[in-house]
């Protein structure tokens, strides 16, 4: 694998893996809105499954690396 394949592969997977951090801290920051306003909120289904879009997108494209890796460096070939 010649520097460029490699360079369009850590930049997928360092976007998929921003992806599932961000979605982390997003959980995070929505479960303290609600365990520390007053008086606490129960969580709710809807929102975290909302927030949890951003993490399913990132473990799809985490499995799909190399493929998406592959289709990035041949449009910057051509």
């Amino acid at each position: 694998m010649d520097a460029p394949a490699r360079g369009a592969l850590m930049f997928v997977r360092l976007l998929g893996a921003l992806f599932v951090v961000a979605t982390i801290l997003a959980l995070g920051l929505y479960w303290a809105e609600c365990a520390f306003a007053k008086p606490p909120v129960p969580v709710a289904k809807l929102p975290c499954a909302e927030k949890l879009i951003p993490a399913a997108l990132g473990f799809v494209i985490l499995l799909r690396a190399k493929k998406i890796a592959a289709w990035l460096s041949d449009q910057f070939d051509g």
